[in-house]
């Protein structure tokens, strides 16, 4: 048998599963699908990652600690539930929201994440310990500054800007083209009568070519997102988060220096003490961190 570490990051659509051995080699790095996670209700959220692990980890591991950040855990009390559906399942696991891994992945036991790719949230822990979240209300009501309300918030711009009677000045016509419909009314259509983050995300590329191109719309879109984003932050704190830390990730905040830039100089702004900081490595890596950390404690 051997002994090891079990991690996982399990997002919307898919999961990612590393298992290390206690001395550090990595037996398994792997993606698998997600789609059908849930987190609650919690039996059923704890059944399917037992049903995941038992598919994916050979029979001869066994699994000596266990610690994953999943979608859809956004309080404590479904961390709670879920870690003892859990135990019944005969898994000690330490679970986070997926947002939550982002600190520990870049190697801090306190700070502040914040996630802008398909979504946005921010999360951080209290003195106590406690995880709390803000935002990452979904893109239908929320989620400023991820790719879907980018697209949703342009849109909105610039069907306003139509109807103030002003000239296109690039954002229109860049959002027309990239979902290839032939005009406003249609560009209302096809957003509209698919309201998921699915249909808008992929979009979202175009609002900062337009923004190169020089619309100063979508430079506001930016902005603003950035902004919100930014707030998160200072909502966190206001609420207890501790750490003088900011690591942020997502493919939008990432890769897109005009929302990684505003960002930066909002927070910079209102809280100058703060480091932030760009995860340079993937999520799991901190469910790896919190399984390690759980078994030095255990040996402790």
């Amino acid at each position: 048998m051997t002994d090891c570490i079990i991690a996982l990051d399990i997002g919307g659509t898919k999961a990612h599963l590393v298992a290390e051995t206690l001395d550090g080699k990595r037996l398994i790095d792997t993606q698998i699908p997600s789609q059908d996670w849930d987190a609650e209700p919690v039996d059923q959220g704890a059944a399917w990652l037992a049903g995941k692990l038992k598919a994916n980890i050979p029979q001869d591991v066994t699994i000596t600690a266990l610690a994953f950040g999943a979608q859809g855990i956004n309080n404590a009390e479904i961390a709670r539930g879920l870690t003892a559906e859990l135990a019944k399942l005969g898994y000690q696991a330490t679970v986070v929201n997926d947002a939550a891994l982002i600190v520990a992945a870049a190697g801090f036991d306190t700070g502040i994440g914040i996630i802008a790719g398909t979504g946005a949230i921010g999360v951080g822990k209290d003195a106590a310990g406690m995880h709390m979240a803000a935002g990452g209300w979904g893109s239908v009501i929320g989620d400023e500054g991820g790719a879907a309300a980018l697209v949703r918030e342009a849109t909105r711009a610039a069907l306003r800007a139509l109807d103030e009677g002003k000239a296109d000045d690039g954002l229109l016509s860049a959002l027309i083209a990239d979902f290839g419909v032939a005009d406003a009314e249609r560009l209302t259509r096809r957003v509209n009568d698919d309201a998921t983050a699915e249909n808008w995300a992929p979009h979202c590329p175009a609002i900062f070519a337009a923004a190169e191109a020089g619309s100063s719309l979508a430079d506001k879109v930016i902005l603003e997102g950035a902004e919100h984003l930014a707030a998160l932050v200072g909502q966190l704190l206001a609420r207890g988060a501790v750490g003088t830390d900011v690591v942020v990730a997502g493919s939008v905040i990432v890769n897109q220096v005009r929302l990684y830039d505003a960002f930066e100089r909002a927070v910079r702004h209102a809280h100058p003490k703060l480091k932030i900081h760009k995860l340079t490595v993937g999520p799991v890596e901190g469910a790896v961190f919190l399984a390690r950390k759980t078994l030095a404690e255990a040996v402790l």
